[in-house]
């Protein structure tokens, strides 16, 4: 008997397959075999179709099935991690009305900006644990405010997996989690933040059910199922945004636990049970996927948008065979590459610098010594000290940092960056061979939010190893004090601009 988990990511979709009596992984996929294009018609922009996502998942669930060899109709439920914070409309007839506005879409941003500035930070602060920013519901107010004939044939609006849920059962609904990625959750009154719909002069009504996060969410069509491949009637039982799935995934779900991805984007999602802050714009606070009204545990998540990304451009550009190949050319050079210093904000506006969008730069490049090798460390670097300055961002914060562990793949399969991040941070990281698409598959068999049990049941099954910080190597901190001068002679730029 199997769980099959989704992953509905902006590069691809992940479909994995796990043992439903012991949690092991059976087989991981990814679906299609190059990244999805991402439509950026205007600078700041990022759109996606979700029908893309839906047919690559459909594919990719019809592949693992046939793969493998297993019997549909051993598979037993389902697991949904997907993209945070981006926005699905539809309309009476549930059809999609425009391409979905994912979480790299920065058009909003000025729209979160002013909302935080009318409504001031006691009543945010208190009740959204977060600034209105640039997300879900800032992105409705924008349809509202540019597309008015298209915003006034919305029914509803819902998160992407929300939609992937709605494509496998007909049955339109979102949750807590999803409300809170979309600053529509209100903590103190433990209920949803109509009010910022209100502010903003969105029908309160477009609003879905809430369901809970470990419960049947609805059952598979019979129009799915042809689609699919998956038997008809078996439920969706988990649903819940990438960067929590990805914790639960690492067994992150307690207070003082970090999670750490570095794909795309690179994220720290730091578990705690605390309902105040003093960082509301740089960080941002979500509900966790075992938050519950009566225990409310929230991730606090800090986002570099530009992290895997640029090291995927660089290898276009080097025509590097791998990234293996590329960190092999950078294990040749020095801690600090020889003084090339890389800021890789090259992918949109970023939250944890004010939303400033400094950009990627490459910096006292020397044409005479510095060649490729130089270039993949320095953006190593250059990622992993982001890292570092978002881990000081969270300290700041008085978050009490106890365990930090990281997937065994993107950026952390790189020595360089794992042990750069862990030296500057001071912590060990663990390291665990597993997925979001496998922590979604595994959540699919939690029963009444018995996240104790599960966590012990994974506890030892995806441990690779342990990277422990040099914190005597004082090139680590010169480096990153140079790279820290460099950024704010970006940021002070900026500022000079506006």
């Amino acid at each position: 008997m199997f769980y099959i988990g989704f992953d509905i990511g902006s590069s691809s979709v992940k479909v994995a397959l796990v043992n439903a009596r012991t949690n092991q992984e059976v087989a991981v996929l990814t679906e299609p075999k190059n990244e999805m294009p991402i439509d950026s018609i205007q600078p700041g922009w990022a759109e996606q179709d979700p029908e893309m996502w839906w047919k690559h998942l459909c594919v990719g669930t019809k592949r693992i099935i046939a793969e493998n060899k297993i019997d549909a109709n051993t598979i037993l439920a389902i697991g949904i991690s997907y993209q945070m914070h981006g926005l699905v409309v539809v309309d009476k007839e549930k059809q999609s009305l425009r391409k979905s506005i994912i979480w790299c879409d920065s058009r909003a941003v000025s729209i979160g900006d002013a909302a935080a500035s009318s409504i001031g930070e006691a009543k945010y602060g208190s009740n959204l644990l977060n600034a209105p920013g640039n997300f879900t519901a800032s992105k409705l107010k924008w349809v509202k405010e540019n597309e008015p004939e298209l915003y006034t044939k919305i029914k509803h609006y819902m998160l992407p997996g929300d939609y992937i849920a709605y494509k496998l059962t007909g049955e339109i609904a979102t949750t807590r989690n999803g409300l809170s990625e979309g600053m529509l959750w209100d903590y103190k009154e433990k209920k949803v933040a109509h009010w910022l719909l209100e502010y903003y002069g969105i029908d309160t009504s477009l609003t879905p059910s809430i369901v809970n996060n470990f419960e049947d969410q609805g059952r598979v069509t019979q129009v799915a199922s042809i689609q699919t491949g998956l038997p008809i009637g078996i439920p969706i039982r988990y649903r819940a945004g990438d960067q929590p799935n990805n914790a639960l995934a690492l067994n992150i779900l307690n207070p003082g636990e970090v999670a750490a991805t570095g794909g795309t984007s690179g994220v720290l999602f730091a578990v705690n049970d605390r309902t105040t802050s003093k960082e509301y714009f740089r960080v941002n606070h979500f509900a966790h996927v075992n938050y519950t009204e009566a225990k409310p545990i929230v991730g606090t998540l800090l986002c570099v948008n530009g992290a895997g990304i640029q090291y995927s451009w660089l290898r276009k550009v080097t025509q590097a065979t791998s990234f293996s190949e590329m960190n092999e050319w950078a294990s040749k050079i020095s801690i600090g590459s020889d003084g090339l210093i890389n800021l890789p904000f090259g992918n949109g506006v970023e939250r944890m610098l004010f939303n400033k969008t400094p950009g990627a730069r490459l910096t006292n490049l020397n044409l005479n010594i510095h060649e490729k090798g130089h270039l993949c460390r320095a953006a190593l670097e250059g990622i992993a000290f982001s890292f570092a300055y978002g881990m000081e961002i969270m300290k700041e914060d008085a978050m009490d940092i106890k365990v930090v562990r990281a997937g065994n793949d993107n950026l952390f399969r790189s020595s360089i960056f794992s042990s750069t991040v862990s030296s500057l941070i001071g912590q060990p990281i663990e390291i665990y061979n597993t997925t979001g698409a496998v922590g979604a598959a595994r959540a699919a068999g939690i029963e009444n939010n018995s996240t104790e049990d599960y966590s012990e049941s994974i506890a030892s099954i995806d441990f690779t190893a342990k990277v422990e910080p040099d914190v005597k190597n004082k090139a680590y901190f010169d480096s990153y004090q140079k790279w820290k001068d460099e950024l704010d002679k970006a940021l002070n730029n900026l500022n000079k601009i506006q």
